[in-house]
């Protein structure tokens, strides 16, 4: 019994020592662990064939990405990536080599190319690297997303009127195609987004709207997070439905009406808590959004931003837009 006790504690020193040297030779490649803001920044003029300038998804700093690394089991790295546009992408490993670099590959989403590779070191708590898409090397950099953690509950301040004949509160895009028709916006064909030339942090936003069979649009809340709005009436829930974050939060019930009916969303957006009532039935309750959506006008999360309506799908008709600002954080 001794022999067999002595045996025992060997096995468990041998296994608590390379669970230290685990923890010690690992715990750098650990560090990635978390959800990173991505700024990807294109070179090769030729990716405008790929569609990456379209609809002004670039700007001068770039396109943005976002990435989440987490850890499954004992050692394994997986994730998520959210590119310019499309919903989040599971990744199925995270590698970490020698050198200290990490890479992931993952398949495209509606482009017909080869699959797409990234590889990218972390230094100083930032990220830098490059995904190799149809050949062309784009470089990106990432910085850790903020929490976007509320001390106080928001101090709700007056309401505004999104909607005038002149469309004065919206920056207007080339491509528009939005018209203001008897006190109704109307975008009656595929065209530009609509960005409110205001800004805002926490915020209510009142909204009805209606559309077409078959129709597809959204509402970007701060530029940066769809809530779908989709023909999809009778179907079956999932994140990429009408009330739900697009590729991220599920609505519990799907409450839509049939095409051509107008239809309401009353949606409440306090740091990164969103909750979102359709037709006047709660369909997502205070959940927290991970990260930005594909079609985000950036990625700086920790800043305010607009509200940005989708033209560049299908038709959509909103006769009510009406926002309430907080007044505090």
């Amino acid at each position: 019994m001794k022999i067999k006790s002595n045996i025992l504690l060997t096995l468990v020193f041998i296994l608590a020592f390379q669970a230290s040297g685990f923890a010690q030779s690992g715990g750098d490649r650990m560090d990635i662990i978390g959800r990173w803001n991505l700024t990807v920044v294109i070179e090769d003029r030729e990716l405008e064939e790929l569609g990456l300038f379209r609809h002004g998804l670039m700007d001068a700093d770039g396109f943005p990405g976002w990435l989440e690394v987490r850890k499954s089991g004992f050692s394994t790295l997986i994730g998520h990536y959210v590119g310019y546009e499309g919903s989040a992408r599971p990744i199925a490993e995270v590698k970490y080599t020698d050198e200290g670099k990490y890479h992931f590959t993952i398949p495209p989403q509606w482009m017909d190319i080869d699959d797409i590779y990234f590889e990218f070191t972390l230094q100083d708590d930032k990220l830098s690297g490059h995904k190799v898409l149809d050949g062309h090397k784009l470089y990106w950099t990432g910085v850790r997303a903020p929490s976007l953690t509320r001390e106080n509950p928001p101090i709700w301040g007056n309401p505004k009127n999104l909607l005038d004949d002149n469309m004065s509160r919206w920056i207007i895009p080339e491509n528009n195609k939005f018209r203001m028709i008897d006190g109704i916006l109307v975008n009656e064909e595929v065209g530009g987004n609509l960005v409110t030339k205001e800004k805002f942090d926490d915020f209510k936003l009142s909204v009805e709207f209606r559309y077409p069979e078959g129709s597809n649009s959204g509402i970007y809340l701060r530029g940066r997070y769809e809530v779908q709005i989709e023909d999809n009436y009778g179907m079956e829930t999932d994140d990429l439905m009408i009330g739900g974050i697009y590729g991220f939060i599920e609505p519990t019930v799907l409450a839509a009406k049939k095409a051509g009916e107008w239809q309401t969303f009353e949606i409440t957006l306090v740091g990164r808590h969103v909750t979102v009532v359709h037709n006047g039935i709660e369909v997502i309750s205070n959940r927290p959004i991970p990260g930005i959506t594909g079609g985000s006008l950036d990625s700086r999360e920790g800043e305010p931003g607009p509200i940005m309506l989708q033209g560049d799908h299908g038709p959509v008709d909103f006769r009510k837009l009406v926002i309430t600002p907080a007044i505090n954080k």
